[in-house]
């Protein structure tokens, strides 16, 4: 399977995105060309559909202007991995859940460390919303790509609907 990835600058910095044909398979946050080429087997930088719906959907959403997106998604995981990444997607914009929340609604109750780390192996920051998952009390822990970026996307969130 062919892969293909685009550099896609934004307000957290270069947003390495990798697809094939026909699904996104990851979004680099922090990370650099050379570790892109090693974790995806040098891709080809070249555009396709998916890669160019991704950039448009990504700037929509910095701006403010998209609050979903319907881009075809293939991460690659292991079942549990995958239902606590659907858990993710059914957070709605600018709300935020706890982890114990998130174990609970795969019906792994006691599973809330193994969610910590599903939720940090995810391969698609952003469109599937880890950044949404907060601690017990509010508090913002965890965040593969940084507290600082998930602080950021949290307030973009929280502006935009208060707008």
């Amino acid at each position: 399977m062919k892969k293909y990835y685009k550099a896609i600058q934004s307000p957290i910095g270069t947003i390495y995105a990798i697809a094939n044909a026909t699904h996104l398979l990851a979004l680099l946050i922090k990370s650099t060309k050379e570790e892109m080429n090693l974790q995806f087997d040098n891709p080809l930088q070249e555009d396709n559909t998916i890669l160019v719906q991704t950039q448009h959907q990504l700037h929509e959403y910095f701006e403010g202007k998209r609050t979903t997106f319907d881009i075809p998604l293939l991460p690659q995981g292991t079942p549990f991995q995958k239902a606590a990444w659907d858990a993710l997607i059914k957070i709605p914009y600018g709300n935020t859940i706890s982890y114990k929340t998130q174990a609970l609604s795969i019906g792994k109750p006691k599973a809330i460390r193994a969610i910590g780390g599903a939720n940090g192996a995810n391969p698609i920051p952003i469109i599937i919303p880890c950044h949404r998952v907060i601690g017990t009390g509010g508090k913002l822990t965890g965040y593969a790509s940084g507290l600082e970026i998930k602080k950021y996307l949290l307030d973009l969130e929280n502006q935009t609907i208060q707008r």
